[in-house]
């Protein structure tokens, strides 16, 4: 199973994704989520194949986040708005993400992670 890991180096919960994924001897592409965004066409995709609501993608504690008042303005933005909207910043978006041919895990729970073995 090819394994797309979206990360942000900073970001604690990454490091201890990161971490668990080679604890668990789990192969994967690293990806930087800020040097390279998802695309709206990613987006599109990963959101459908998770079975999350577009919310769930949103970094909702982060700076951008709250900058941008997005917690007011994304409850009258169309879901197009909103994909467009996560596809212009890595900041706006869940981290860490896990891609998978037919899953897509956002936020590190190593339980629900126990799926990518």
């Amino acid at each position: 199973m090819k394994i797309l890991f979206l990360q942000y180096p900073a970001c604690s919960t990454c490091q201890k994704a990161k971490k668990w994924l080679t604890e668990n001897n789990i192969e994967f592409t690293n990806r930087l989520i800020v040097e390279e965004n998802p695309t709206v066409e990613e987006l599109k995709v990963w959101i459908s194949r998770s079975g999350l609501p577009i919310k769930k993608f949103f970094n909702t504690s982060g700076l951008v986040y709250k900058e941008l008042k997005l917690s007011e303005k994304l409850p009258s933005m169309s879901e197009e708005e909103q994909i467009a909207l996560l596809a212009t910043n890595g900041k706006l978006v869940k981290r860490p993400l896990a891609v998978t041919e037919h899953l897509v895990l956002v936020d590190f729970k190593s339980d629900e992670w126990e799926k990518l073995k």
